[in-house]
This record gives structure tokens, C-alpha cells and sequence, in this order.
């Protein structure tokens, strides 16, 4: 049961994260390169949740972990469109702070998911 409580705790988790992000790129200035930003920074963080939900329903395991590992490679591109939006000063460091931190959290969650689910791989024999 507690795997299943962690998929879940993810599941909202990243959920969650998407709609704090969808808040910040409302108050991107709407000028071409907040415009720009936040088109980026919205099509990495809506593939992590995406990617996510794929995977759970995944027709094998090696089909999971592919999944998995494109969620962990948007969450690392959603956290440079972040650390853009800070220091370019788009929105200030203060506010940018806990997103940032929770960009990473995620992101590193997601790279523990995928190293783990490719040693499962390669034990069974797979690729």
C-alpha cells in the first residue's frame, strides 16, 4: 500500500505544481518574451503531469519507464524556464524561491523513479 500511496502523493504532487505554475505564467508580463516564456515554461510542466499519467497506464514496463524518464527530462526543462524567469527578472527571486525549489524536489524524484525503474529493467533482462 505504500507504493501505491507514494504514485499518488506524486500524482497530486505535480498536479498541484501545474497549476501553481499556470498562476505564475498569468502574471508574466505579456510583452513577446513573457509571452514566450510562459508558452515554454506551460508545454514542458503540462508534459511532466502528462507523461506521468501515461506511464501509470503503460502497456509494459519498459513502456513505464520511458515514460517516466521523458516526465524527469520536461521537469529538468520546466526548472530552466524557471531559473530564466528569475534572473531575467520577469518576476522577482522572492516569489520565483518556492517554485524553484519545488521544481527541483520533483524533478529529482522523477530521476530516483526512472533509476530505479531501469535497474528493475536490466535485472529482468530488458533494455
Amino acid at each position: 500500500m505504500e507504493n501505491r500511496e507514494q504514485k499518488i502523493d506524486l500524482d497530486e504532487r505535480v498536479y498541484e505544481f501545474v497549476l501553481r505554475v499556470i498562476k505564475l505564467v498569468r502574471s508574466l508580463p505579456r510583452e513577446t518574451v513573457g509571452r514566450e516564456m510562459g508558452r515554454q515554461l506551460l508545454r514542458a510542466v503540462t508534459s511532466i503531469a502528462a507523461n506521468i499519467e501515461e506511464a501509470r497506464g503503460g502497456f509494459s514496463k519498459s513502456d513505464f519507464t520511458f515514460k517516466m524518464n521523458t516526465a524527469f527530462k520536461e521537469a529538468r526543462e520546466t526548472n530552466l524556464w524557471l531559473r530564466i524567469i528569475r534572473d531575467s527578472k520577469l518576476v522577482s527571486s522572492t516569489r520565483m524561491a518556492n517554485i524553484i525549489r519545488e521544481s527541483e524536489e520533483i524533478r529529482n524524484i522523477l530521476g530516483a523513479s526512472v533509476r530505479t525503474a531501469k535497474r528493475k529493467l536490466e535485472a529482468k533482462g530488458g533494455k
